[in-house]
């Protein structure tokens, strides 16, 4: 299995605080497991500003490509996904709890290699979704570092698979509108790397009985 670094499972609520540690999107980190380091929750101020990097750090198409899953819930064990209530795009109108399952897989070819990710919702224009807070506007964004190597006992040139489990709280999302989850590998989108669902429209309150 490769070293992952990013692997595990978080939460962020509505009020845009984590849950298990309540702090602030201004500066917050969530330790993980013993190998798999930090996830940065942080303000998405600048978020597309400063994805410039070395041309030698960025995946080549189809060395690291991405699947991704909307879920009720997700989390990684033992190098593998476990979802609870995957696979669907309609969700509401009521908030309500959520996750995004992802699987990283990376070629033989970018074993070894640092890859930094980042995950933000995106509405229907291509604008990152903001919600106003206490501490002013901000936008939910998960952040993580993962690198890969080659397993044991398997051929030469094997594939590593890295799993990934991201869990929200009741996000207020405006109602009958369509969103997308966006995930960049050091700083491209690449293949399989949206995922989109709808929000449905407010409920109708029930006719009364003539």
């Amino acid at each position: 299995m490769g070293e992952v670094v990013g692997e595990g499972l978080i939460r962020v609520d509505a009020a845009a605080l984590v849950q298990d540690n309540k702090c602030s999107l201004d500066d917050c980190t969530t330790s993980l497991d013993e190998r798999s380091g930090l996830i940065d929750i942080k303000r998405g101020r600048g978020h597309r500003e400063n994805l410039v990097l070395e041309e030698s750090r960025r995946p080549r198409l189809g060395r690291v490509n991405i699947s991704m899953l909307l879920a009720d819930s997700a989390q990684v064990a033992d190098g593998k996904l476990f979802i609870l209530g995957g696979g669907w795009s309609v969700i509401g109108p009521e908030p309500t709890p959520s996750a995004v399952a992802i699987k990283v897989g990376v070629d033989s070819h970018e074993f070894n290699i640092a890859h930094h990710w980042e995950l933000f919702l995106e509405d229907a224009d291509g604008q990152p979704v903001a919600f106003d807070t206490p501490e002013g506007s901000q936008i939910i964004e998960v952040r993580g570092d993962f690198s890969a190597s080659a397993p044991p006992d398997t051929p030469d040139g094997t594939p590593v698979d890295v799993p990934i489990a991201v869990n929200f709280g009741p996000i207020p999302l405006n109602v009958g509108s369509r969103y997308t989850w966006r995930m960049v590998i050091d700083g491209e989108t690449l293949p399989g790397g949206i995922v989109s669902f709808t929000t449905r429209p407010a409920r109708q309150p029930a006719e009364e009985e003539a």
